[in-house]
């Protein structure tokens, strides 16, 4: 259905870059879009943010993994890329919010909706402890400096069985609340679609082109942290969005469960290609992730909060983050 309009694109000449990029950040937002019709129809809360809103905050990293997977790229860049959004997404994009708007998970049990909002604080506990184990995982795999294919087919199935105890945890509250899934679900399924082959063309034809450029910050060798950044934007755009709302709870969902594409999904797509090498900086930014999951963890189930202080703090650890990744 696209492929005219991706033919269309190439031949712009010196502009191509320009549309790719767009279409990239169109269909994103299309991905975003339909998010609000969805959490109106079985998912809501924390559950639109660990079971819907990572496939489409995370199809980018997905598509990247699978296209350097199927034409032979370098894993390391996999791993970078995975790096670089999950980094990303656990100190800064959940650190200006808090700094800007506070995250206060649990509000006070006098309050309207204090129930709701504690249950909502429990998902959130659950979801960040998932992170911790998915990221100590593959920091134990990669001690031995590669993952294989048998890492890969543990990491696929770790992620599998994560989305399919949420699936049933959808099922479950909707029965509890009398609720069924919308039969127009299945369109909002098919545009999603639409939108994730705009994706998957746009970074294809991105990679394939930086891949031919070998001077300069936009070149290979920088290719896993531009494209970890590109595939950052939606989720900064959902962060920023949901926390204006005064919706921390859902802020925190969809950050924590796109970290779950990356880690372990990404890599373990990518480890069932090839065997994947690693960056010099893994294990930095190993433990910085670790540290910074560990950070929100302490905060949100003593405090029922991240308090902006917390914020400054996480957006440090990301500047530490881009010096030991790029200068160190």
């Amino acid at each position: 259905m696209l492929n005219p309009f991706i033919h269309w694109i190439e031949a712009k000449g010196p502009y191509a870059p320009w549309l790719f990029l767009a279409l990239f950040l169109v269909a994103s937002f299309l991905m975003i879009w339909r998010l609000e019709v969805l959490s109106a129809k079985g998912f809501e809360g924390t559950a639109l943010g660990t079971l819907v809103m990572p496939y489409c905050t995370g199809m980018g990293n997905l598509i990247f993994a699978f296209i350097l997977g199927r034409n032979g790229g370098s894993g390391a860049d996999v791993m970078v890329n995975s790096l670089v959004n999950n980094v990303t997404n656990m100190t800064l994009v959940l650190g200006l919010p808090a700094i800007i708007w506070g995250m206060k998970i649990s509000p006070s049990q006098k309050k309207t909706g204090g129930k709701a909002h504690e249950l909502n604080r429990l998902s959130s506990l659950l979801t960040l402890t998932a992170v911790l184990f998915f990221t100590g995982v593959v920091w134990t795999m990669g001690r031995k400096g590669r993952i294989d294919f048998n890492d890969g087919l543990v990491l696929v199935g770790l992620f599998l069985f994560w989305q399919c105890f949420h699936v049933f945890e959808v099922l479950k509250s909707n029965v509890r609340q009398g609720k069924s899934l919308s039969w127009t679900l299945p369109l909002d399924l098919a545009l999603l679609a639409v939108c994730a082959y705009g994706i998957y063309a746009s970074t294809d034809w991105l990679v394939a082109w930086i891949s031919n450029i070998h001077t300069g910050f936009i070149s290979v060798k920088y290719l896993g942290w531009l494209s970890g950044w590109l595939m950052v934007l939606p989720n900064a755009v959902l962060a920023f969005y949901y926390g204006w709302c005064k919706q921390p709870e859902t802020v925190y969902a969809s950050q924590v469960g796109d970290a779950h594409v990356s880690i372990p999904l990404c890599i373990g797509v990518y480890a069932l290609y090839h065997t994947m090498d690693l960056p010099p900086f893994f294990h930095t930014g190993m433990f910085i992730l670790l540290g910074a999951t560990l950070v929100h963890l302490l905060f949100v189930t003593i405090f029922g909060q991240l308090p902006r202080f917390v914020g400054w703090v996480l957006v440090a650890a990301y500047g530490v983050f881009l010096y030991k990744g790029l200068l160190g």
